[in-house]
Order: C-alpha cells, then structure tokens, then sequence
C-alpha cells in the first residue's frame, strides 16, 4: 500500500532559529501559570463587578433608611435675642390703703348713740358730726349750771349794795374798818362764785359737745362700726374710719435686691385687682428696715381718689427704675418648674442645653432676661416643654414673624 506522504520541511531561517533555541522542559509550566493567573484576576474583577452591582441594587433602601433618621432629628424655631436697652421697671404685689388712715371714737363719758349721720363712701369736713350722743341728762345739768350763775350773780349784787352802804357810813363814825373789810371780802367771794358757776356752765357745754362724734379732718368716711341705741364710751374703740383728704397707698412689698433700686419721688403705675384701669402714683416711702424672715421690705406709693381704688384690696404695681441692658425674649421661650425660671439653647452639636434664667420686666416687646444669658445664644423660641437637655435638634433661625407671633 502506497501512502503519498509529505513532510514539509521548515524554511532555512526557522529551521536555523530552532535548531539555535535550546530545549526547556519548564517552559510549559510557566505558561500555565500564567493562565491561571490571569483566570484568578478576571475571577476577582467579576466579584468586584457583583458586590458593586448589589450595593447598587440595594443604595436606595438604605439612603430611606438615613433619610428616615434624618426625619426624627425634630426641627425647632430659634432665636439670637442679643440685648437691649430696656427701661428699667421693677413689678411687685401690694394691699390698697389709705395714705393717712384716721379712727375715730368717743372723746367723752359716752352714753346711747342717738343718731348716726354718715355712711361709708361719704365726705366730710373738719368738724363735721359723724354721731351723736343722747344728753338729756347733761342738758338739765346744764340748765341748773346756768341758774346757779344767776344766784350767784344776785349774790354779788347783794354784797356790792351792802358795801357802797358801809362805805358811805365809814365817814360818820358809824362802821368800823373791820367791817369794811367784811362787807368787801363778802363782795369778792360773791363775785368769785359768779365766776365758778360760769365755768360750771362751760365745763358742762363742753361735755355736751364732746357727745358729738365729729370728724377730725377733712376726708373720706372709710368704715362705720355704731349703730343708733347702742351703748359707748372710751372703751368702744373705733366707731369710724377715715381717710384723711380722701389719698391712698399702695404697700408694695419687693425683694431686698430690687428695694436698692427704688427711691422717693420716682413714680409707678398701680393697677387694682379686679379692673383693667391704672393708676399714677408716685413713691412717697422706701422701708428703712428689711424684714429677717422674708427678706422684703415695703415700699409705699401715694394715689389719689378714685372709686376702683378700695383700701384692704389687692393690687400691682410697676415702678420705674432706671434702663438696663439686657437680652429680650417672647413669653413663649420660658419656661418654669420649682427649679425656677428657665430656657433651652441649641449648644455645639446641635444639643439641648437647659439654662435658668432670672427675669425682670415684663414689656410689649417681650420679658428682659436679667441674669444666665449673653444675648448671643440660639435660644428655642416654642416648644420647649417637649424637648430635654442633651436632644439632638434641628435649629431653624427665626424670622421677625416668628418672634412676633
């Protein structure tokens, strides 16, 4: 069997460049090292290529998830109330009073109220009868008093007859010296006793008028404690209460601190509980002692008359103190609790912090902060009550709107 074979036979210059390359039997290995080094690198790029394929796949649910986070932290309104300059007014709590309070009892022996001829809430004048007393009695005293006066008077005229007689017989011889001096020393006892029963009389006038309840002064009658028929005397005590010319007072009572910054003459705006009206007034009267116990002292501040000012009522006071400097904030920023006053800033890292606070004057602009802020603070203008110190926060910086509301 014939088989036509060919064997090519390599060019002369390959067959010179193998016949020059050496035989290596680890050439082959080196191949498939390669290879395999290759396939772990492409192997390692596809997981790479999968893991960022999931992550991608699964990005969104997981931003939800921080945004949902970033929802949570809660929002809150706040304000930078820096400071300003305030007119100083110190606030305080009193009783309404009469500025000159005058009582009013028997001045005399006293005896059975006859009439009583005032009621609270009237005027009087100086002298003016509130009251009288019954005086039958002392009107027929009086009246015997008074003809004592008479006797005594016919008795005078007696003993000056006889001793213009005696003087005209003394010439004659016919009475003695003696009895001149009798006759005279009769005239003068006579005359003597015409002058007791006048004062008698007047003592006994006196004591009729002295059963007239008159008022002292000029004023406004307070308070009526007597009825007609009922019985008195020195020891009934007040029977009336005036208010001298119709001024009040107010006794304010403020802290030791706040009674430092008060001083005569400065005046202060009184509002009496139950209306909505204010009064002028001026301070006539800083206490000179302080009370050990409450450490408060009263400041008394004089009114006028007017119908809604009733002594024994209960009223507040602003009085004027000079300006202070000092931060501002709305009502809505404090807040209370038996700690004290107290309000909340957006610290670093957007922390809660509490902070307490002392306040002063409440205005139309807000309430003045006098102590525990620098006025550069983020303060939280609501809401407050329903966060806690160390609370992470949103701030938002409040408009003029805002503040205002």
């Amino acid at each position: 069997m014939n088989y036509d074979s060919r064997i090519d036979a390599p060019d002369g210059d390959d067959a010179r460049a193998q016949a020059a390359e050496p035989f290596d039997p680890l050439a082959g290995d080196e191949e498939e090292t390669r290879s395999r080094r290759r396939l772990w690198i492409i192997g390692v790029a596809v997981a790479v290529l999968l893991v960022g394929i999931w992550f991608w796949l699964h990005r969104k649910p997981v931003d939800e998830a921080a945004n949902a986070a970033a929802d949570q932290v809660p929002t809150v309104t706040v304000i930078a109330p820096g400071r300003t300059t305030v007119a100083g007014r110190i606030t305080a709590s009193g009783t309404l009073a009469a500025r000159r309070e005058e009582p009013v009892g028997v001045a005399g022996e006293g005896g059975q109220i006859s009439a009583v001829l005032v009621e609270p809430g009237q005027w009087v004048r100086a002298g003016q009868p509130l009251a009288t007393i019954d005086r039958s009695v002392q009107v027929e005293q009086t009246a015997g008093l008074a003809a004592q006066i008479s006797v005594a008077q016919a008795d005078a005229r007696l003993a000056q007859a006889n001793l213009d007689r005696a003087l005209k017989l003394v010439a004659r011889g016919f009475i003695s010296k003696a009895e001149i001096d009798r006759l005279t020393a009769t005239r003068d006892a006579a005359v003597a006793r015409v002058r007791v029963s006048r004062a008698s009389l007047g003592e006994s006038q006196a004591r009729i008028r002295r059963l007239n309840i008159v008022a002292p002064s000029a004023g406004l009658v307070l308070e009526r404690r007597v009825e007609p028929g009922q019985i008195v005397g020195s020891g009934s005590g007040v029977l009336f209460r005036l208010a001298k010319g119709g001024e009040m007072e107010m006794l304010a009572r403020l802290s030791e601190g706040d009674l430092a910054a008060v001083s005569p003459g400065i005046s202060a705006t009184v509002t009496p509980v139950g209306t909505d009206k204010s009064f002028a007034g001026q301070v006539w009267q800083v206490s000179p002692v302080i009370d050990p116990e409450t450490r408060q002292g009263n400041v008394r501040i004089q009114l006028g008359y007017a119908p809604q000012i009733r002594p024994g009522g209960f009223a507040s006071a602003t009085i004027d103190a000079g300006a202070v400097v000092a931060p501002m904030l709305p009502e809505s920023a404090l807040l209370a609790d038996n700690a004290g006053s107290y309000v909340f800033i957006v610290g670093a890292g957007n922390k809660v912090e509490r902070r307490a606070v002392k306040t002063g004057a409440i205005t139309e602009g807000g309430i003045v902060v006098l102590e525990g802020l620098s006025g550069s603070e983020k303060v939280v203008l609501r809401a407050g009550a329903f966060l806690s110190a160390g609370e992470t926060v949103k701030p938002k910086l409040a408009t003029a709107a805002d503040a205002r509301k």
